[in-house]
C-alpha cells in the first residue's frame, strides 16, 4: 500500500522556519519524484517544490525560491522541506505527493503527482 505521511507543521511567527518531512512508503522510491504542494482556504492548490529521487534535481515555485529547501534522505525514503522566511501568505496546508514520472525529473505542476499525502497545516502569524 502506497503511503505518504506530511510531519512538522505547526505554529509560527512571520520570519520563522519549519522543516516539513514527507515519510513515504509502499513503492520504489528512487523510481518517483516527490512534490510539495500548499492549499489555502478558499484557494487553488499550488506547487510549491519538487526532488527527483533519483538524481537530486529540485524545481522550486516562484513564491518561495529563496526561501525553501527540499530535499532527500534515500535510506529514510523521506523527503523534507526546510522553510524559511516564513510569511503569511504561507499559511495553509502542506500536502506532499508522488509522481511515477520522476526519474531525473520532476515538475511542480499537480496534474502529474499520482498519489497523495493527508497534509500538514501550517500557520504563520504576522
Amino acid at each position: 500500500e502506497v503511503q505518504l505521511v506530511e510531519s512538522g507543521g505547526g505554529w509560527v511567527q512571520a520570519g520563522g522556519s519549519l522543516r516539513l518531512s514527507c515519510a513515504v512508503s509502499g513503492f520504489t522510491f528512487d523510481d518517483y519524484a516527490i512534490g510539495w504542494f500548499l492549499q489555502a482556504p478558499g484557494k487553488e492548490r499550488e506547487g510549491v517544490s519538487c526532488i527527483s529521487v533519483a538524481d537530486g534535481t529540485t524545481d522550486y515555485g516562484d513564491s518561495v525560491k529563496g526561501r525553501f529547501t527540499i530535499s532527500s534522505d534515500n535510506a529514510e525514503n523521506t523527503v523534507y522541506l526546510q522553510t524559511n522566511s516564513l510569511k503569511a501568505e504561507d499559511t495553509a496546508v502542506y500536502y506532499c505527493a508522488a509522481s511515477s514520472i520522476g526519474y531525473y525529473y520532476c515538475s511542480v505542476s499537480s496534474h502529474e503527482y499520482d498519489y497523495w499525502g493527508q497534509g500538514t497545516q501550517v500557520t504563520v502569524s504576522s
